[in-house]
This record gives structure tokens, C-alpha cells and sequence, in this order.
């Protein structure tokens, strides 16, 4: 029968289905509890089966499937059953009709963490296990084990000891019990010879954290740690990579066969050690004898270890699932994270019938009582930090500068902040000293950095690229640090470029529909008021939703030829006011000039020199911090959209309202004069700059994508 499913004998309804239920039924449902058990059972049953037929003799009336948008299937991708459930009236209460919702079976589940190596890197590692326990007692756990190497080790007494109670320091703020495995860290000497215990670091190891191995009951399940450093049984040497020290001692095995026996009746038998000695190589082949010990129980569900600092599975073997954990704040790579070679611990889900498992990586646990509205207040603020420079960085012109650079940044936040402010660029000939630099900014309070910048006269070409300021910061809360998204800040320079020879044939920038030219925000710094944007151009197509020049992110300005229709947008007392053409109006392949006109009221829209919309309003301007994207519209992350694909020439911004009345001859060429604030006519691109005449001489940087060619006016 569709949609019913069996788990342990019980019926259920698969959650997906949509079945409708009558107010009768959950009338009939929240009357079981007066119902002796016997006929409860019974009734239950009915009712399921009723809804289950129900739901079939609906499916000929079903809606169709719904449109796929997620793209693919990983969520199919499931190793266990789904966890039985049913409609049950004694634990379900409503006012409301409606589908009818299962509920999960009342069998006992429980958790438990694995950590991964600690050793075997610096020793801030220990950094990355209090982050781990951060984050297991957000979980809360019924307990956590290790899967060995709990302290640097390899040393002699003295060392040992504190390494130890540094460890324990550290797992000892955990809400829930821990489990210690040994491994060759926590156990081989390595002080003076003729100082060297019986056994190395053992009784010390045992007298401090717990026996080699052991094992203990949980909720019908048993845990069992191994030691797998017990050496050479005839030499005693310790060696994890030569096959006869990696051998399990007659103690040692007699004793896990006996506890295998006593754990006959469980539901599921986990081990541990230290060595994943099952992949074989240095390890050898004695695993091979264990794992038929194992595999003769029947009831082992899965062995767990750690050493070689990533994560690898093997299994399931004869039934048993083989797991390696990476490290928890021991020496890592991370030389590919998501094939397992990160920081990071195991949380296994256990149930009777299966067990999950997931590997988390340390930090990335959120605190949900963190996420206050006060705390996005101040992230938000964050992500929109904006340094203050000393002034524009002075670039003769060849190419050359040696100069000193002020930043400061104010923490507008309610809580300190830790930055990390560096000095980049792509321009390998930049040199910076410092490179980086760091502090802790209290609330309220401002920080002052420092740069020195300096360049060789390597004049100018496309590879010339500015120095940019890159910001990290980390907002601090009591138990956790919040990082915002890095910010890459274009360090303002005063360039001295020489102006490019105006051109016999006009040229114009050629835009092939995905790129844009950028400006940005700062370099403009439009006072509120008036101001005038027009240019020419010559489009080869009209979108849906066409940006010509604009930056108008729920704010600011600009001007759209969206299906052939233009219009000019500017944000004005809370909103957009647009003055736009009636109808579309515009040609592909034909040149057209463009203005948009804002008189500090009333904004006005020309094409070709006439008037072809007006629209007035009262009220202060909106603006924002990102680039005028020209070619495209920009969107929240100051990424362009809405690209327009054709040719722009002659891009004029002004602070005045150069435009009245109905109609005005426009001129070919932009002219530059005190009012304007950028000026491209694309007479030639200087290094990779577009040259702006304005008195801004605010340079674009041209990506080296981008092209002039004949404008053909």
C-alpha cells in the first residue's frame, strides 16, 4: 500500500504524504485516552489504515509533482532507515483540522562525542580542543571519549606532567563525563635512556588519566578502549611503525574476549583505540585475528581511531564500520578540509536498530542564545566598517611612491573586536612594511595603523593594480568569536597619469554583457542635492531589467534602458523616484544620449536632448557605500547585475542640475568643469586605468577584459 511502511512491527505514515483528516478523526484520535490500552492499540491501527486508504483513493486527485529547484540529490542519499512513527491521539492535541502528523517512537536515543588527535602540532593546538569542548556543551552529549594522543608528549617526566594537567585543565570544563584513550604521545619517553621507566610513560599515563584499557555500560550499549602501544612483547620497544610493536598482547586480547562475552546481550559494542591498525602497512596483520573476535560477537557496531591526522572509513567489514577521526587540535594539514584533513570531532547518534554519525568541524557550532537582535545590530555595522585614511597615497608619475599610510577604524559595536588589518596587492612591485598588523578595539573606541608603501618607478601598464587594505575581523563574545565577511578596501591614491592624446576617431567602451566598469563610492562623495548623470550610447540588445549606470541597492541612483523603455531612478525621502519614458522608446545599434536630472526636487529624464519624463518629490537623498557600476546595475555584496551588453561613451556625473525646459542639443564629447565629479570620454585607457578628467581625476580601474574601439558616430 503506498505510503505505509513497517518499522519493528509498527505502522506508520510516511511524514511526506499529504493526508487530510477530518475533524471526526482527531475528535476520534484525542478520545483514546479514555480508551483501555487493548482497544487503543486497536483503534490506532484503524485509524492509520483509514488515513493510508484515504490518502491512495486522493492520489488520482493529487496536484503534480512540484518544480525541482534544489538541483540535486545528496538528500537522497541516506545510510540508515527512517526512524519509525505513527499517528498517535494520546500524545497529539489540536483545535484544527488538518493533516495528520506522526510522531517519532518513544525509544530511548542518546549521543556521544569522539575527539581526534590533540598532538602532534604546535602547542596552541590546545586552542582547538577548548574550542571543541566549547561547542560539545552546546550539544550536551551523554559523554565524549578520545581517540588518543592527549598530550605532546615524547619527553621526560616534568614535561609530561604539565602537559597533562593542561589537557585535563581544558576536558575538565566539560558539562558531560570523558572518556581518555591512550596513545604513542601520551606514552613514549623520550628523556634521558638510563632514566626510562618500565613500560615509558604507562603507570604515569594510568595513574593520571585512567587504565590502558577498559570498558564500561551505557543505556545497553558497551564501550571498550584498547591500548595499541603495548610494544615488542619480547624487546618491549615501543615503535608504531614496525609490525611486531604493533601486536595485542595475550593479556590484552583474553581480557577483550571475556568483555565481549559480557557484552553479549547489548545492543551495540563500540571500540577505541589509537592506531587504526586495521589498514595494515607498518601496522602489520595481527588486527586481522581481532577482527574475527569481533566479527564472532555480533553485536559490534563499529571501532574507532585516530593517528594519522585525517579522516578515512573502512567499512562496513563482515558488518563492522571502520572509522579514522583527523585531529582535535593536533597537527593538521588542512591541505583539502572536505576530504577529511581538518580539525574537527564525531558526534555518533545511537539508536537500537542503527547508528548515526557525523563529523563536526571544531567551530562550527553556533550558540543560539548568542544571535541577539543587539548582536546583528553590531554585525551588521561591522560588515560595513569603514576605515578612515590619513589621505591619498601620492604615485608620481612613474609609477613610484614612498609613503607613509594612516588607517584608523572605530569599533561601533557593543562588544570588543579583534581586527587583523594587512596591506595587499596583485601588483607584485608593491611593497608594504608592515605587511600586517593587529588589536583588540573596545567598544566605542578607535584604533590607529600604520603602513608604509612603497613602489619602484616601474611606470604604468595593464598590470599595474592598487594596494588595498584587507580588513578581518572577529567580533568577541563571551564564549565564542564571530568572524565578518574580509573586506578588501582600495587604498586611495593621488595618481599623477598623463593624460591620453584625444583621438582622431572617437572610441567607446565595448561591454559584452556580463562585465561592468566600477567606481567607487568614495571617489564620487555626491553632497546631497542636485546632480546630472547622462552618456552616450549604442546598445545591441534591451533585457527585461537593463542597467545602463547605476547604483541603486535600495538607495542612490541610476539610469535603465529596460526593454527599449529609459528611465531615471533616484532614491528621494524613503523611496524611488523615477522619471521615466511612456513607452520604449529606444533602437538597438543606434546611438542615443541620455540624462538623468535631479534639481534637489524634481527629476527629470532626456533622450537625445528632449525631455521625456519628469516625476517630483520632497525629501532627503538615500545613498550607499557601493561602486556606480557602469554597464550594470550593483547588487548587495557591490557585485554588478543587470548588465547592459553594447557601447558607453562620454559617461559625465555632476553635482548640478546641468539640464531645464524641454530640449537641449547634447555634445558629443563630455566637457569637464569645477561641477563635475567624473569624466570619461574612453580617449584611451592609461596603464589600467580609463582617465577621468573631472577635478576628481578619479581614475577607473578598467579590468583588462574590457576594450575601446571605434564609437563608428
Amino acid at each position: 500500500m503506498p505510503g505505509l511502511g513497517k518499522a519493528r512491527n509498527r505502522i506508520f505514515i510516511n511524514p511526506s504524504r499529504d493526508l487530510s483528516a477530518s475533524s471526526d478523526t482527531i475528535a476520534a484520535m484525542n478520545r483514546f485516552d479514555n480508551l483501555a490500552p487493548v482497544v487503543h492499540t486497536i483503534v490506532s491501527l484503524l485509524v492509520a489504515l483509514a488515513l493510508c486508504g484515504a490518502a491512495g483513493a486522493q492520489e488520482a486527485e493529487s496536484e503534480p509533482p512540484p518544480a525541482d529547484h534544489v538541483g540535486h540529490t545528496r538528500h537522497h542519499h541516506r545510510h540508515n532507515e527512517p526512524h519509525p512513527s505513527a499517528p498517535d491521539g494520546s500524545r497529539f492535541t489540536t483545535s484544527r483540522t488538518g493533516a495528520v502528523l506522526p510522531l517519532p517512537s518513544e525509544t530511548d536515543a542518546f549521543t556521544f562525542a569522539i575527539f581526534g588527535d590533540r598532538t602532534g602540532g604546535p602547542v596552541e593546538g590546545v586552542a582547538v580542543l577548548a574550542d571543541a569542548v566549547r561547542d560539545v556543551n552546546l550539544l550536551e552529549p551523554d559523554f565524549v571519549i578520545t581517540v588518543g594522543d592527549l598530550v605532546e608528549g615524547y619527553n621526560a617526566t616534568p614535561q609530561w606532567m604539565e602537559q597533562m594537567r593542561e589537557f585535563k585543565g581544558i576536558m575538565d570544563m566539560l558539562l558531560c563525563p570523558w572518556f581518555p584513550v591512550a596513545g604513542n604521545h601520551d606514552i613514549y619517553w623520550r628523556g634521558p635512556a638510563w632514566q626510562r621507566p618500565a613500560g615509558e610513560h604507562e603507570q604515569r599515563y594510568e595513574t593520571h588519566f585512567g587504565p590502558l584499557w577498559y570498558a564500561f555500560e551505557h543505556k545497553n550499549c558497551w564501550f571498550i578502549a584498547l591500548y595499541s602501544d603495548e610494544g615488542d612483547p619480547e624487546s618491549g620497544e615501543k615503535d608504531f611503525r614496525r609490525p611486531e610493536c604493533q601486536k595485542m598482547s595475550p593479556e590484552q586480547f583474553d581480557w577483550l574476549e571475556q568483555t565481549l562475552e559480557k557484552a553479549a546481550d547489548a545492543d551495540h559494542v563500540f571500540l577505541f583505540l589509537h592506531h587504526p591498525r586495521w589498514i595494515g602497512g607498518g601496522y602489520g596483520d595481527d588486527w586481522d585475528r581481532v577482527h574475527e573476535l569481533l566479527k564472532s560477537a555480533g553485536n559490534v557496531t563499529a571501532v574507532f581511531a585516530g593517528h594519522i591526522h585525517r579522516m578515512r572509513y573502512d567499512g562496513p567489514k563482515d558488518g563492522i564500520e571502520y572509522v579514522t577521526l583527523a585531529t582535535t587540535g593536533g597537527g593538521q594539514s588542512g591541505r583539502v578540509p572536505s576530504a577529511g584533513m581538518l580539525h574537527h570531532f564525531d558526534l555518533v547518534t545511537v539508536r537500537k536498530s542503527q547508528v548515526a554519525m557525523a563529523a563536526i568541524p571544531v567551530g562550527g557550532v553556533i550558540d543560539v542564545r548568542d544571535i541577539t537582535q543587539p548582536m546583528v545590530n553590531d554585525m551588521l555595522a561591522l560588515n560595513g566598517l569603514a576605515p578612515d585614511f590619513s589621505g591619498p597615497t601620492a604615485v608620481a608619475s612613474d609609477g613610484a611612491t614612498d609613503s607613509l599610510v594612516g588607517v584608523t577604524l572605530r569599533n561601533p559595536s557593543g562588544r570588543a573586536i579583534e581586527v587583523l588589518a594587512a596591506m595587499d596587492s596583485r601588483d607584485s612591485r608593491w611593497r608594504f612594511a608592515p605587511d600586517h598588523d593587529h588589536a583588540v578595539i573596545q567598544p566605542g573606541d578607535t584604533c590607529a595603523f600604520r603602513f608604509n608603501l612603497r613602489r619602484s618607478s616601474s611606470g604604468w601598464d595593464r598590470a599595474f593594480r592598487s594596494p588595498q587594505l584587507v580588513l578581518d575581523v572577529d567580533y568577541l563574545t563571551d564564549g565564542a568569536r564571530y568572524p565578518c565577511p574580509q573586506r578588501r578596501i582600495s587604498v586611495p591614491l593621488d595618481l599623477t597619469l598623463p593624460r591620453p592624446p584625444e583621438p582622431a576617431v572617437e572610441s567607446a567602451l565595448v561591454l559584452g554583457g556580463d562585465d561592468a566598469l566600477a567606481v567607487p563610492s568614495e571617489s564620487l562623495a555626491l553632497p546631497d542635492g542636485p546632480l546630472t548623470l547622462e552618456c552616450w550610447f549604442n546598445a545591441e540588445t534591451f533585457g527585461a531589467r537593463t542597467a545602463l549606470i547605476a547604483k541603486t541597492e535600495n538607495s542612490d541612483y541610476g539610469i535603465f534602458v529596460s526593454q527599449g523603455k529609459p528611465a531615471f531612478s533616484i532614491f528621494v525621502g524613503g523611496s524611488y523616484l523615477q522619471a521615466a519614458g511612456e513607452a520604449p522608446m529606444l533602437e538597438a545599434g543606434r546611438w542615443h544620449h541620455v540624462a538623468g536630472v535631479y534639481d534637489g526636487r524634481e527629476a527629470r529624464l532626456y533622450l537625445d536632448g528632449t525631455k521625456v519624463g519628469a516625476a517630483e518629490r520632497d525629501g532627503v537623498r538615500g545613498t550607499n557605500a557601493f561602486p556606480l557600476m557602469i554597464g550594470a546595475d550593483v547588487n548587495g555584496r557591490g557585485e554588478p547585475m543587470s548588465h547592459f551588453k553594447g557601447r558607453i561613451d562620454a559617461v559625465r556625473l555632476s553635482t548640478v542640475a546641468r539640464y531645464d525646459g524641454q530640449r537641449f542639443t547634447p555634445a558629443r564629447r563630455a566637457a569637464a568643469d569645477d561641477d563635475c565629479v567624473l569624466v570619461l570620454n574612453m580617449d584611451g585607457i592609461v596603464g589600467p586605468w580609463l582617465f577621468d578628467e573631472s577635478p576628481r581625476r578619479a581614475h577607473v580601474l578598467c579590468p583588462e577584459e574590457l576594450e575601446l574601439s571605434a564609437d563608428g558616430r
